[in-house]
């Protein structure tokens, strides 16, 4: 698992961790409990230009579709193809096995939070 501290998170429940340029993606453990069980991730294309705020792809749960937003700008490099075969990674392990995606990020992230931000955050929902 990753250290949830260390990331940045989006009023739409996706986080992010960036390091040197380079970034990992997925969502929250908030919006996995909003959406229930995970049946599909439609996982974005290898290359493709992501810009910040912009849907990326989109989860299916058992209980909705539900619309995943790019965090960043920048290129998608990699994506979680296991995911194809096991779709509960994302329920199982949101912060680990269940990550979506890598970028080359170009920019972004200013306006998405700190981990403590987004804790505050949660308590107004």
């Amino acid at each position: 698992m990753l250290d949830k501290t260390k990331m940045l998170y989006s009023k739409e429940h996706e986080w992010v961790l960036i390091k040197d340029q380079k970034a990992v993606m997925g969502i929250t453990d908030f919006a996995v409990s909003e959406l229930g069980d995970i049946v599909y991730v439609e996982l974005p294309e290898i290359g493709a230009e992501a810009e910040a705020g912009v849907e990326l792809t989109t989860i299916e749960s058992s209980k909705a579709a539900s619309d995943i937003y790019s965090p960043v700008n920048g290129k998608v490099t990699e994506v979680n193809e296991s995911l194809d075969e096991n779709p509960e990674k994302v329920n199982d392990d949101p912060f680990g096995e269940g990550w979506i995606c890598k970028f080359d990020v170009h920019s972004g992230g200013e306006d998405l939070m700190d981990y403590e931000a987004y804790q505050d955050y949660l308590k107004t929902l």
